[in-house]
């Protein structure tokens, strides 16, 4: 299984939905708080590529961007095989 993170904030709506698809699954992640810890925001949008809105989710080394992705990948069937690596 791929290690997954997310960049998040606790009153994000989209970040709630992420994650609660990822625990419905089974996935475990790391979860970075950018709002109790700005300076992580930098590097969120650093390895984002200049995105700023959470929640941005990588699975390893793959940007995948935000819930509305992350769902996207669950409807085509990509997710699985993406997490499995």
């Amino acid at each position: 299984m791929q290690p997954v993170t997310l960049y998040t904030t606790p009153i994000c709506p989209f970040c709630v939905a992420a994650k609660r698809l990822l625990t419905s699954k089974g996935v475990e992640y790391t979860d970075i708080d950018v709002m109790a810890d700005p300076s992580r925001r930098a590097e969120m949008m650093q390895k984002a590529h200049g995105r700023h809105t959470v929640p941005q989710i990588f699975i390893g080394a793959t940007h995948v961007g935000g819930c509305d992705e992350l769902h996207a990948l669950e409807r085509a069937g990509k997710l699985d095989p993406l997490l499995a690596g």
